[in-house]
């Protein structure tokens, strides 16, 4: 197993103001579990989830949301990457508890998956993979 290749790279953040951290800890071990390496950052604003992503060189950046601002601060987060190049290698995911209206505007603004709190780890693990084997097709 310790030779075992990664198949992803994963940055779990939370925005600043969550208390919650109980998912993205169960997240981290289950997607540990399915063989990726998870770089686990906590409460964060998005300038430091850009800086750490690109820092990490990760291949996915995961957002824990419980409090609302998924939107606003997921549209900075995503800005950020741009800027930074690296929304076009990165996948971007987010889940916990957000309004189901907002899933879609969430993918409009480049969020590869979204996982609300019904979401089962299976669920998580291949929405993940799912997302960076698309990410992959498209910039071949």
């Amino acid at each position: 197993m310790a030779n075992q290749k990664k198949i992803v790279r994963v940055l779990l953040a939370q925005f600043p103001l969550e208390t919650h951290t109980k998912g993205m800890i169960t997240v981290a071990g289950l997607l540990r579990d399915a063989g990726m390496e998870v770089v686990l950052l906590g409460n964060a604003r998005p300038e430091e989830i850009v800086t750490a992503a690109a820092q990490e060189d990760v291949d996915v950046i995961g957002i824990s949301s419980y409090c609302g601002g998924e939107l606003v601060l997921g549209g900075k987060l995503l800005e950020l990457a741009q800027e930074e190049g690296i929304k076009d290698r990165a996948v971007f995911v987010l889940g916990g508890l957000f309004p189901p209206a907002s899933a879609a505007k969430l993918a409009e603004l480049g969020f590869g998956a979204t996982f609300p709190p019904s979401s089962s780890g299976e669920e998580i693990v291949s929405g993940i993979k799912r997302a960076v084997a698309a990410r992959k097709r498209s910039s071949s």
